[in-house]
């Protein structure tokens, strides 16, 4: 599984690649799609590019996706978006539009009482556990666990090699046994947690910590959220050009 990012809380400064209107937004998911994504994952946003959870502009945003592509559609419930838990547990009680499934991290106060909120709806949760942050920790001792739809184990470490690091430790923690790496350089999951693990990472560590996942063969992510360049060093012209590359990326990290 590759999942689009599609544009995250990025906005009209990082360049016209990153889609922000739900226009923009359907258009990018379809090319992505297109590409080879098998889900989405989108910050909807205000008109001035705010991320936002409120019920219309959510409305757009999935309504407009959806309406183009035959996958998963998911957003976020970060705080940034709605900084009071009980503020963001009412946007998503109100909205009128749900999406497959949302993220939630873990970290953030009120995770639980949000994941909890969602699940009443029938929203797929995604667990998303930061490197560097206890979310892990909290993770390991609630009672939704069993319930979530899959973990996202996010790499905020943006230097490649402490990136792969904080991936490895991430994983651990996770329950997924990693072996060492044969001569030929392989490697693949021993144990595996109780749901699913999406492992991605950031900026200079997005393209490592894809390739990563690809030995252990774990599911990913790839677009402007999470990078603005090709493995190569190239500027992405769109997400649907980062999710070919990453489909490369992860497959001949899985055969390597």
């Amino acid at each position: 599984m590759v999942q689009v990012c599609l544009n995250g809380s990025r906005g009209a400064a990082d360049g016209a690649a990153v889609p922000l209107s739900p226009e923009e937004l359907a258009g990018s998911a379809a090319e992505a799609v297109a590409a080879g994504a098998t889900d989405v994952h989108v910050h909807p946003k205000t008109p001035c590019g705010r991320d936002s959870l409120s019920p219309r502009v959510v409305a757009a945003a999935v309504g407009a996706i959806r309406a183009r592509v035959p996958v998963p559609v998911g957003v976020t419930t970060g705080a940034w978006a709605e900084p009071d838990p009980a503020a963001r547990v009412a946007r998503i009680r109100s909205w009128t539009v749900l999406p497959d499934h949302a993220s939630v991290n873990w970290h953030e106060p009120g995770a639980e009482r949000v994941a909890a909120a969602l699940l009443e709806r029938g929203v797929g949760v995604e667990a998303g556990l930061w490197s560097g942050t206890d979310g892990a920790d909290r993770f390991a001792r609630s009672p939704l666990g069993p319930k979530v739809l899959r973990v996202l184990a996010e790499v905020t470490d943006t230097d490649p090699d402490g990136a792969l690091d904080s991936a490895r430790a991430l994983l651990s923690g996770l329950g997924v046994t990693l072996p060492r790496a044969s001569a030929a350089g392989s490697a693949r999951a021993g144990g595996r947690p109780p749901r699913p693990v999406l492992l991605h990472g950031e900026d200079g560590g997005a393209w490592p910590v894809l390739r990563l996942a690809g030995r252990l063969g774990l599911a990913t992510r790839a677009g402007l959220e999470d990078t603005l360049f090709l493995p190569d060093g190239r500027r992405a012209r769109s997400n649907a050009e980062l999710v070919a590359a990453a489909l490369v990326q992860w497959r001949t990290a899985r055969e390597g």
